[in-house]
């Protein structure tokens, strides 16, 4: 995109539309009302906060076998299937303290697996912890990265298609 249509599109979001069209932007009533012609949303990234991308860089690329596209200082960026994943310096980052404490999670990954005991195996291996809380362990297991963030490696069968 050109920057100066990025720029009039950023601009259309700061003031308000002309009376005329104010009519066609009022959202209809109902889930899955459609506004007219509205561009494709992906999911591009998922972004970690992390104190050293390098080392969470590296546990994601290697537990998704994804590719490491680059690490810096302040982002490591993962090339997986469909999407990326970066691992985002955050200066006095405080890793969560799940399932208690003054840290909550603020989101966390589900790792469809088939089988939890190799999967558990594999990710421990890459550094990552088994988390003490286990509240269905016959369903999923909750891990910590590096950084302390909680994932889950969780059966298949979790996974309606």
């Amino acid at each position: 995109m050109d920057s100066s249509r990025r720029r009039r599109t950023r601009s259309a979001w700061r003031s308000s539309p002309p009376p005329e069209s104010r009519e066609t932007l009022r959202a209809p009533a109902g889930p899955g009302a459609y506004l007219g012609r509205v561009s494709k949303i992906r999911l591009g990234a998922l972004s970690l906060d992390c104190a050293d991308p390098g080392p969470l860089t590296t546990f994601w690329a290697d537990l998704l076998g994804g590719e490491i596209l680059f690490v810096r200082e302040e982002i490591g960026v993962v090339k997986l299937d469909h999407v990326l994943l970066t691992a985002m310096r955050v200066e006095d980052f405080t890793a969560p303290t799940w399932p208690e404490g003054s840290v909550p999670k603020q989101g966390h990954l589900d790792l469809e697996v088939d089988d939890l005991d190799d999967a558990e195996r594999r990710a421990v291996s890459l550094g990552a912890v088994r988390a003490r809380s286990q509240p269905e362990p016959e369903a999923h297991l909750v891990l910590l990265d590096p950084a302390g963030h909680p994932f889950c490696l969780s059966l298949t069968a979790n996974f309606p298609r």
